[in-house]
């Protein structure tokens, strides 16, 4: 293997890695680690689930309010497409969301994650995530 697909290889383990960290941060509502997912000046939308679109912050207080609903968690993050531009990269990946609510209903949702990523000091940081649901079962609304 030579240095370039070495390069490649370790950024691709990075950036699934990065994807596993997002998915932690909701389902344990860290918003620390989740912020870390981000460049400070990321935009954030998740609209299509009924969501809003805004910075890191706003996404963090939409999080910190409608998370509580939820008993748990548990984001699945599956098939990831991933494609490097130097330092740059754009991302799809699928999610499944089983939700349970606290009369012990479960919601189910999933869709796809699209990430635009910069390769930083720190590593890679999405600097935009839209979310795109795709279905929803149980939905309480």
């Amino acid at each position: 293997m030579d240095s370039d697909e070495l390069r490649s290889l370790a950024d691709r383990l990075a950036i699934e890695d990065l994807l596993t960290r997002y998915a932690h941060a909701v389902d344990r509502r860290d918003w620390d680690l989740f912020r870390s997912v981000f460049t400070d000046d990321a935009r954030i939308d998740y609209t299509s689930a009924g969501g809003i679109a805004g910075d890191l912050d706003e996404a963090v207080a939409f999080l910190e309010e409608t998370m509580p609903m939820f008993e748990m968690t548990q984001h699945l993050v599956a098939n990831v497409d991933v494609r490097i531009d130097d330092d740059t990269a754009t991302v799809s990946a699928m999610f499944s969301n089983p939700m349970r609510l606290p009369d012990g209903d479960v919601w189910f949702t999933g869709g796809w994650y699209h990430h635009d990523l910069v390769r930083t000091d720190e590593g890679w940081r999405s600097r935009n995530l839209r979310e795109e649901s795709a279905w929803f079962d149980r939905a309480p609304f």
